[in-house]
Formats: structure tokens, C-alpha cells, sequence
């Protein structure tokens, strides 16, 4: 289970179960000045990235860790590839972009940008 929690300073996206298990990581904590884009959209996994360290099942298109790319950090965490909440950063200390599935994915973007415009 994703949930998502917004603070003063950062958003914080945290893994439950068996997603934090195999993406080898609980939470991942965005700091609002490093979020360059918020867009909710689909998202199709270059078939060469790295997985550091990470789970990924290709061809069930599930991702869930962090990943390197054209020398770009991922991290990732779906099960579905339609309908994510993608992010893109810039000075973020480990990541360029941060890619999860959420239930209200829209909702979940609109708090974000309603943060980053205050």
C-alpha cells in the first residue's frame, strides 16, 4: 500500500508491506523546492534501465525501487503503467524523477502544485 503525506517542507511518499520490501525502501521524502513538474500521466520503463537496488517484473510492468537511466535516478513504484503521478526534480539529493501509482492520483497532484504555488 502508497500512502502520501504533506508536510510543511516536504511531501513524503510511503511504502507499506510488501512494496516497501521489494523496493527496498520505505519512504521517500521530496523536499517542495526540488519539484520541478508534477503531471499525472503514463509512464513506460526504458527496457535498459538499472535496477539500484530495486524489483522490477518487465513484462507485468511492475517497478518498485530505485533505478538509473541515461544517467538519471529513478525511483519507481507501480504496478500498472496508466494513470501515475510523475514527478520531476531538480537538486533533489538522490533523484530526477519519482514515478508512483496512488489510488486519486489527480487529487494527489493538485496538492502538490497547490504547495508548490505557496
Amino acid at each position: 500500500m502508497r500512502t502520501v503525506h504533506f508536510h510543511d517542507s516536504e511531501f513524503v511518499l510511503v511504502l507499506g508491506g510488501l512494496l516497501g520490501f521489494f523496493a527496498l525502501k520505505r519512504k521517500v521524502a521530496i523536499p517542495y523546492h526540488t519539484i520541478k513538474r508534477v503531471r499525472v500521466d503514463d509512464f513506460d520503463a526504458p527496457k535498459w534501465m538499472l535496477r539500484m537496488p530495486g524489483t522490477s517484473l518487465a513484462p507485468l510492468n511492475i517497478y518498485e525501487g530505485s533505478f538509473k537511466y541515461a544517467n538519471e535516478w529513478y525511483f519507481l513504484s507501480y504496478e500498472k503503467r496508466e494513470n501515475l503521478v510523475i514527478l520531476e526534480l531538480e537538486g533533489h539529493a538522490n533523484y530526477h524523477y519519482v514515478i508512483f501509482q496512488i489510488d486519486n492520483p489527480t487529487q494527489v497532484a493538485a496538492e502538490i502544485r497547490r504547495r508548490l504555488n505557496n
